[in-house]
């Protein structure tokens, strides 16, 4: 039966929100969610995880239920809250890690840059974003200053049944008990009692940084661990996979020790569509990690 115990640390200053649940005597797998999402994601994927693991899955800054930034989010912050959270969970002992999208993409570039703190790595539906051009550098400031006057928000929500609607209609697959219960872990009743996200809306802000795929490309070679890709089958016409298709190719060829796996029906939310297929994949692959480490 699926029970967590929820913690909060301080994390580089600000307070993190964890959930852990499994086996705590067993060994840590660190669990990272993408974009707009929380901890609350990995619900229904991990089954087949949580006799043999300690599972820890934080909010990162600005989602779910850790705290909020003042102003902007930037990329390397997350980097430095993998770091300080990997320094208190796993000190001196290398991490088993699995990302989500967004998620992935930071556990990526950390696992090139701290090479010695990853045992093992499986990167779900998440290989980097589109690459930039210099020249979009003038608009992408432009945008971002607009925005340091008037920071996005977000749209009025309905009901939680309203919300699970639109998390179906984008993940067709999701079991529809499983998306109210994710509706009402990504929202908490707002001031007038109806729902609002539990996100930061200046995540929806734009990054004036380009993201340099050269840059990601150069950390991923860096990565000295096991890598398991796994592809969700059907995201032809998700933004993401649009943007990237061209260099997929050159993107696989980076990682050194890389295997692949890809889930068929499944979408870009591959641990809601495709749950138990997810956790049996990523327990084996992690078993086999943890025997030759």
């Amino acid at each position: 039966m699926f029970t967590t115990r929820s913690e909060m640390r301080l994390i580089n200053g600000r307070h993190y929100h964890l959930r852990h649940w499994g086996n705590e005597t067993a060994p840590l797998l660190v669990l990272l969610h993408g974009w707009m999402d929380s901890s609350a994601t990995f619900r229904f994927a991990t089954a087949h995880l949580e006799q043999d693991w300690h599972l820890v899955a934080p909010d990162w800054r600005g989602f779910g239920d850790s705290e909020w930034n003042q102003g902007s989010y930037y990329f390397p912050d997350y980097l430095a809250d993998l770091d300080a959270l990997l320094e208190q969970l796993s000190p001196g002992k290398p991490a088993f890690i699995a990302g989500h999208s967004m998620g992935a993409m930071i556990a990526a570039i950390y696992s090139g840059v701290r090479p010695e703190r990853v045992a093992a790595l499986a990167l779900l539906d998440g290989f980097g974003l589109p690459a930039t051009r210099p020249d979009e550098a003038p608009g992408r400031y432009a945008r971002w200053l607009r925005e340091q006057r008037q920071p996005p928000g977000f749209l009025s929500l309905g009901s939680l049944d309203d919300i699970a609607a639109k998390l179906r209609e984008r993940n067709p697959r999701l079991a529809p008990e499983h998306a109210l219960w994710l509706a009402g872990e990504l929202t908490r009743p707002g001031e007038d009692g109806k729902p609002v996200y539990r996100a930061d809306p200046r995540h929806k802000g734009v990054n004036p940084v380009l993201y340099r795929l050269e840059e990601s490309m150069a950390c991923w070679r860096a990565i000295r661990c096991p890598v398991l890709w796994v592809v969700a089958g059907d995201t032809a016409e998700h933004p993401m996979a649009k943007g990237v298709a061209s260099t997929m190719d050159e993107r696989r060829g980076q990682f050194a020790r890389r295997e692949e796996v890809t889930l068929p029906d499944s979408g870009h939310m591959l641990q809601w569509e495709q749950p138990d297929a997810l956790s049996q994949v990523l327990a084996e692959f992690f078993a086999r990690q943890s025997q030759t480490t």
